[in-house]
């Protein structure tokens, strides 16, 4: 059985329209905010998403930039499916306002905690993706993912996550962070984002985020975004993955 869900988000955003459409209907542009690997063709109408061994292929249904942007997955064989809509307003001082939404179907049965799920998770992104437009218009990112350990799924992992980033056990956005990734070097840098279940972390060359998921079940994952050329995805996730380990053991 499917359950429906609609998640709706409006918010204004550093940038005008045609770098908010960079941003939101292409593969690099949507990499450098959002989670996985994504290929938009516009002529063959068609979003594709990566992450790891996961691949999902969407057709765009609505296409008129830099205003409006409209793209469903494939239903999965359970009837589950992603639907999306980025709509772009110009708004004054040369900045924009996005209005998205997030429709589908999906078998789990995880109730108001799913949806809530999913609101956060778009706020951060969001979030995101107006840091990325405010301090790195024009450069493009590669993902970095990882995961904790299973012991990470628990409430109680996150605290420890706040430590090991060196913060206070309620950090406030804007202070200064300061810490070590063996294989990564020091990260420096400000903290842009903190709720109780995101962590956010802005360096000249990276936005750095963490994720507390045991309202889902699952453990303490990040999902990294960085901006240096020489930026070493493969190496990079080994060292997140084994700094995660250590810190949540």
């Amino acid at each position: 059985m499917t359950h429906e869900f609609d998640v709706t988000k409006q918010v204004r955003l550093p940038a005008p329209p045609e770098d908010v459409w960079d941003a939101v209907a292409t593969g690099p542009g949507i990499d450098s905010w959002f989670m996985g690997k994504h290929e938009v063709d516009a002529q063959a109408r068609r979003v594709r998403f990566t992450m790891g061994e996961f691949t999902s292929e969407a057709e765009i249904t609505t296409w008129e930039p830099p205003r409006r942007l409209a793209y469903r997955a494939t239903p999965a064989p359970d009837g589950s499916f992603d639907a999306f809509e980025f709509l772009v307003e110009a708004a004054e001082g040369g900045t924009s306002v996005l209005r998205f939404i997030h429709h589908g179907f999906t078998a789990q049965d995880w109730g108001g905690e799913y949806h809530e799920g999913f609101s956060r998770g778009w706020d951060m992104y969001l979030h995101t993706l107006g840091q990325l437009l405010r301090h790195f218009p024009g450069r493009r990112a590669r993902f970095v993912i990882a995961s904790g350990p299973e012991p990470s799924a628990s409430l109680d992992a996150w605290q420890k996550l706040v430590h090991a980033l060196g913060l206070p056990d309620t950090p406030e956005a804007g202070r200064p962070v300061r810490f070590a990734v063996d294989g990564v070097g020091t990260v420096d840098g400000i903290l842009d984002y903190t709720t109780p279940h995101y962590a956010g972390i802005r360096t000249p060359d990276a936005l750095y985020r963490f994720h507390e998921r045991s309202g889902l079940g699952m453990p303490i994952a990040i999902g990294h975004h960085l901006f240096a050329a020489d930026a070493d995805v493969d190496q990079e996730s080994k060292a997140w993955q084994a700094w995660l380990e250590r810190v949540l053991a």
